[in-house]
């Protein structure tokens, strides 16, 4: 039996961030991380020595204290990356943000007029009918663009990543992704250069050796600061007497440990979290969690005999007769990820669900696979330059906003706000769809709650925090006046409990 004051459960950005700000106030933790390393999706893979992303992860915020301790953990071994990024469909590649000549040119005269009269019926309908309220992401993405760009922009790509009709997704998501885009001023965005769209950023901070080096080195402090980070430890149970957590018991290979603790904070998938209590919550809590739906994600690293090849960070593969959604260069993000200048590591990423068809394909099945379609999309590989390659499976990457998942959440919340002394942070820890950014505010949050400030986790308004919406005179504010969720709604919280 071992205790600290506060128990870390999930060693990625919102966990780590969690014990960071504890640390520096003095305050002792200990952090559990079910994996090999620290960084949840956010981690560096290895490979031969090329390394890649789980995913890209562009490192930009407004959340001034959020970039505050990115710089502090990793100083000058920051550097900065353009960033380029373009759409593949039908054949062709369209800019993003949307190059105003080349959309045009790619689309033809013909179905650009058909665009614009799709886009003017749908606004026209939305100001007969200003009450209705899109529910599905289809419907809402439809209100804004209109149906044809709906289909050639949206529709293959969105039901690529979640594996679920465009119908059968909440209108949640698209609001929080991409809200504040529409047709008009994508228009002048492409005509003119301006870019106001929230996460259209021309350059971002990029760590020199990946975004896992950030969390790798905080590890590296904490430890330091004997606030341990314990790797290939999996939470087996959290017991409570009543509503208030007693201790954790842990497992690490054959050994079995428990750990006590004033304060818990947990990052794990929430579904995961509430079947660990002992006692076990009522049923209906229970059967929420089992509502909670995930996507899964694999990435197939190939490395290619070519000193360059695209200009982008990543390509979106929009075109449905291709099974990969999206392909990162690794080289574009950092020269330092690839040990051989000479070559290049591309990242395919295969958004799938664990039992489907892509996730049961053997690694070389995959390989074989992701290098027959990057020669067939021509982008540079021709046979024979593909030289190695390895896969990693991603259980749980992106929580699904479908029809029910609301609902579910919502009986999560209640009851898990009922804890004197848990709180969960992050992506799977709240199933929210975050960015890392606004992962690592909520576990900032946290730990000044138990710092002695009083912040309801779950209204952070996503809108308000993320990217360039949230801004450095809005966290001073929330520093300052330590707001809750019934002090001040009109800049960093939403809704109603």
């Amino acid at each position: 039996m071992d205790s600290r004051p506060v128990v870390v459960i999930g060693g990625g950005p919102a966990g780590l961030t969690a014990a960071y700000e504890l640390m520096k106030h003095g305050t002792k933790s200990v952090i559990l991380e079910k994996a090999d390393k620290v960084g949840g999706i956010s981690r560096t893979e290895t490979y031969k020595g090329y390394r890649f992303d789980i995913g890209g992860h562009r490192f930009f915020t407004k959340v001034g204290e959020v970039e505050a301790v990115w710089k502090e953990i990793l100083g000058s071994d920051f550097i900065q990356v353009p960033r380029m990024s373009r759409i593949y469909y039908e054949g062709k590649f369209y800019d993003y943000p949307l190059s105003l000549f080349k959309t045009l040119t790619n689309l033809g005269p013909v179905r650009s007029l058909l665009i614009l009269n799709s886009y003017l019926k749908a606004k026209l309908k939305k100001r007969l009918n200003p009450e209705l309220e899109a529910e599905t992401f289809e419907d809402w993405v439809i209100d804004c663009f209109g149906e044809r760009l709906y289909r050639i922009f949206f529709k293959t790509y969105t039901e690529k990543v979640w594996g679920i009709p465009c119908n059968q997704i909440r209108a949640d998501w698209a609001a929080q992704r991409i809200k504040n885009m529409s047709l008009k001023q994508a228009v002048i965005n492409a005509a003119f250069g301006s870019q106001n769209a929230k996460s259209l950023i021309k350059k971002f901070d990029y760590p020199r050796l990946g975004p896992g080096m950030m969390w790798e080195r905080c590890q590296e402090i904490l430890d330091s600061k004997d606030s341990p980070v314990h790797l290939n430890t999996e939470v087996v149970r959290v017991e409570r007497q009543g509503m208030r957590i007693t201790k954790v018991v842990a497992k690490q290979g054959d050994r079995t440990f428990e750990l006590t603790g004033e304060h818990f904070i947990n990052s794990m998938p929430i579904s995961a979290l509430v079947h660990r209590l002992d006692p076990l919550p009522p049923e209906e809590v229970l059967a929420a969690s089992r509502g909670l739906k995930y996507r899964d994600f694999l990435i197939v690293s190939l490395v290619v005999n070519r000193q360059h090849l695209f200009p982008d960070n990543w390509l979106y593969i929009h075109s449905p007769e291709f099974k990969v959604g999206r392909i990162q260069n690794f080289k574009n993000w950092s020269p330092a990820m690839v040990p051989d200048a000479s070559k290049t590591c591309l990242g395919m990423e295969y958004f799938c669900s664990q039992g489907d068809e892509l996730w049961q394909m053997s690694e070389a099945e995959l390989i074989e696979l992701a290098t027959k379609e990057i020669i067939q999309l021509d982008l540079g590989v021709k046979p024979g330059d593909v030289e190695d390659g390895c896969i990693i499976r991603q259980h749980k990457a992106y929580p699904v906003y479908d029809g029910e998942y609301r609902q579910h959440l919502q009986v999560l919340q209640d009851y898990l706000q009922g804890f004197e002394n848990l709180q969960t942070v992050g992506r799977n820890g709240m199933h929210r769809y975050n960015n890392q950014d606004h992962s690592m505010l909520s576990a900032l949050l946290a730990a000044k709650n138990i710092l002695g400030e009083n912040h309801d986790l779950w209204n952070i308004n996503v809108e308000r925090s993320y990217h360039e919406n949230f801004t450095d005179k809005e966290w001073s504010k929330v520093k300052q006046s330590k707001v809750t969720a019934t002090e001040d709604k009109s800049f960093l919280f939403a809704g109603k409990k």
